[in-house]
C-alpha cells in the first residue's frame, strides 16, 4: 500500500514495520513538508495518490468532510489510535502483520 504518514504519525518503529511489511511509506521530512498544516499533508497525499495515515482524527475528519462537500475524493485517511500501553510496538506489529489499521468509515 502507498502510505503517507503525517507529522503526528512519524514513529520510527511504525515506519520500519510498515516498510518491512512491503508498504511504500513516505514521511513529511522526505516530502519536504514537515511541520506544515494538516491540509498541506492531505494535499500531498492526494497529489501522490497515497492513503494518509494519521493519529489526528478530528482535524482530518473535517478536511475529509470538506473534500466531499466540494465533490472531491481522496485515496483514503487511515486513523490509528494509540493505546496507552508501554508495549506499543506490539500494537503496531499487530496492526501491520494483520493488515489492519483502524479506519473510521467517513463515507
Amino acid at each position: 500500500m502507498r502510505l503517507y504518514l503525517d507529522d503526528d504519525s512519524v514513529r520510527s518503529i511504525l515506519i520500519r514495520q510498515l516498510a518491512a511489511a512491503g508498504h511504500d511509506v513516505v514521511i513529511p521530512a522526505y516530502a519536504g513538508i514537515a511541520g506544515q498544516e494538516d491540509a498541506t499533508h492531505l494535499m500531498y497525499a492526494i497529489e501522490t495518490r497515497r492513503a494518509l495515515l494519521t493519529h489526528n482524527h478530528d482535524d482530518f475528519e473535517l478536511l475529509h468532510d470538506l473534500i466531499l462537500l466540494a465533490g472531491g475524493h481522496h485515496p483514503g485517511i487511515l486513523v490509528v489510535c494509540e493505546l496507552e500501553d508501554p508495549f506499543r510496538c506490539r500494537y503496531y506489529r499487530m496492526v501491520i502483520c494483520h493488515s489492519y489499521l483502524y479506519r473510521k468509515d467517513f463515507t
